[in-house]
């Protein structure tokens, strides 16, 4: 069904971060702009119902009940999911997949998608990370080099309010500030070692999307200081930590030209083979099933990357019967990842006259070492690592008499505790695939994802060496009891799913050119994570974003023009 009031200059699929990103920059530039999410409506603030809640006044304290556990065992095993949380995520009986190959497929389906729940940590790509396909030999090379996407990264991240230190670190270029975080002693003293030991390593503070002394213009939308709560997957009722919600939806509001519409599960973007391009989108209502279809000049694809990947899939007609701009036959391939299995745990003696204050958002950081300015290990690519160091042993005393010394001893701190974790970069591979189940659908109608990923002989490399140079770190920094370990979780508990879309020059190798545009349906734009030609080791959100805007303003120029 078609009505009057369903045609726009513009119609964004997905609400979360870059979806959020580009419906705000349609809608600046002038464009009545659609925002179709599939999910409920959540407001800012007014739909956080757990925001400043106390653990003692959840039925469970914060636990997730057995019976839960057993009917979504996927979404259980993110580190997120609690009681305070489990109403942003996807229940995995609700929401069916297919797991050709074990792969835990984490999703949030509502108005700002996985901004209200992302672990915030933003991180830009250097010179070396859009190099490397080309200069390697895997993947495509990209259509982009830094120097194209560096304004970007600022423009967007003056907007969205991100804190870090200028550390003048080329492998990982520094952006547009706010105050940073601090580490603690422990943390300093482990870096200093680090530092005084290696000559081609770096540590820093993370970066990360918070506001710790907001601008004149985050204050005018809202938004105020990040007040160190750590209660950031709730909902934040001080707009502290980015989200679609509390930021960009927000902004595209004022101008007027959005009309946002929940509940719409987009099933297919239509092409006219007789105008030879996308006119609209077709979707179904969540909760009555009705067909409903919105026309446009202009369609953004920001589903998130496997859900852009099935959509496109399902978009058929004459012209395009493998799915939408598929002429090369590689959509729903090369999908990528980040290997999140390699942690190291140990202690570290003294400093117990010190503490810290708050509940810090972001961990330290090193950014990526391994085969940086020359391919010198026998793994391809590398990992960027994080560690903290804290105490704990609150409350561990359960076995006293109840009375004075039972509080006494549960007040204090234990020991120091390090952790150490790594982000690996994993290599796009034509057998990492997503495809359309050709029998099963979902509640809606639409064919469910099968997806085909795994890890393969070089991730094992990399796990290996971060393993072993973790440990040698730890152990040169003074830590002692070192305890290296292979999680062996599944792919997909990164969240950083990429690719499937990749960009690329040749039309014959890849779906999109160097503007996120599909290569043979010009008025399609995907700048989600279905864009990405390979992972880079950082973390992707804030490249989405940069990618968003860039796109946005280059279609906007180019319907101007009437290019299409």
């Amino acid at each position: 069904m078609a009505g009057k009031g369903n045609y726009f200059d513009a119609i964004v699929i997905g609400s979360g971060i870059s979806g959020g990103w580009a419906a705000k920059e349609l809608c600046e530039k002038g464009l009545k702009t659609l925002v179709l999410e599939r999910g409920r409506s959540v407001e800012h603030k007014k739909d956080y119902p757990t925001m400043l809640s106390n653990p003692w006044e959840m039925p469970r304290r914060n636990r997730i009940s057995l019976a839960d556990k057993l009917e979504n065992p996927v979404v259980n095993r993110c580190y997120a999911y609690q009681e305070d949380t489990k109403h942003f995520f996807v229940k995995d009986k609700e929401h069916p997949y297919q797991q050709e190959k074990p792969f835990d497929w984490i999703r949030g389906y509502q108005v700002g998608g996985k901004s209200l729940i992302w672990a915030r940590q933003t991180q830009r790509w250097s010179k070396y990370d859009f190099e490397a396909p080309g200069r390697d030999g895997f993947a495509v090379d990209w259509p982009i080099r830094y120097d194209d996407i560096a304004p970007w990264y600022s423009y967007v991240e003056r907007f969205v309010g991100i804190s870090g230190n200028y550390d003048g670190v080329e492998t990982l270029p520094d952006g547009e500030f706010l105050p940073a975080w601090e580490m603690n002693c422990v943390e300093k003293v482990i870096r200093e070692r680090i530092l005084e030991a290696y000559n081609d390593r770096y540590v820093m503070i993370g970066r990360c999307a918070h506001l710790t002394q907001p601008a004149e213009h985050h204050l005018k939308m809202g938004r105020g200081q990040c007040m160190a709560r750590n209660q950031c997957y709730r909902g934040c009722p001080f707009g502290a930590y980015f989200s679609s919600n509390s930021a960009t939806l927000p902004a595209a509001a004022a101008t007027g030209n959005l009309t946002l519409r929940p509940d719409a599960v987009v099933h297919s973007i239509i092409y006219d083979d007789t105008k030879e391009k996308v006119t609209g989108v077709r979707v179904v209502d969540a909760e009555t099933k009705e067909v409903i279809e919105y026309f446009a000049k202009v369609v953004f694809l920001n589903a998130s990357a496997l859900n852009s990947n099935l959509i496109l899939l399902n978009s058929t007609s004459n012209r395009f019967p493998n799915g939408l701009g598929n002429d090369s036959g590689l959509l729903g391939k090369y999908v990528a990842f980040h290997n999140y299995r390699g942690n190291v745990s140990a202690s570290f003696e003294g400093y117990e006259d010190k503490y810290y204050f708050g509940r810090r958002p972001t961990a330290v950081m090193m950014p990526n070492f391994r085969n940086v300015h020359k391919q010198e290990t026998d793994f391809l690519r590398g990992y960027m690592s994080f560690y903290t160091a804290g105490r704990g042993g609150w409350g561990s005393f359960k076995d006293l008499p109840f009375g004075p010394d039972f509080k006494e001893k549960n007040s204090e701190p234990g020991p120091w505790h390090v952790f150490m974790m790594m982000q690996g970069e994993t290599i796009p591979k034509e057998n990492n695939h997503v495809r359309l189940s050709a029998n099963d659908v979902d509640a809606w109608g639409v064919p469910q994802l099968v997806i085909s990923i795994d890890y393969d002989d070089n991730d094992e490399k990399v796990i290996k060496d971060f393993l072993a140079q973790g440990s040698e770190m730890l152990e040169t920094a003074g830590c002692k009891n070192i305890n290296a370990y292979d999680t062996q979780q599944a792919p997909g508990l990164d969240i950083h799913e990429m690719g499937g879309v990749r960009m690329g020059r040749d039309p014959k190798i890849s779906l999109l050119n160097g503007w996120n545009q599909m290569h043979h349906c010009k008025n399609v734009f995907v700048t989600d994570g279905a864009c990405m030609t390979s992972t880079g080791s950082q973390n992707p959100s804030i490249t989405y974003m940069a990618l968003t805007a860039r796109a946005v303003d280059y279609a906007v120029k180019g319907l101007k023009k009437g290019d299409f």
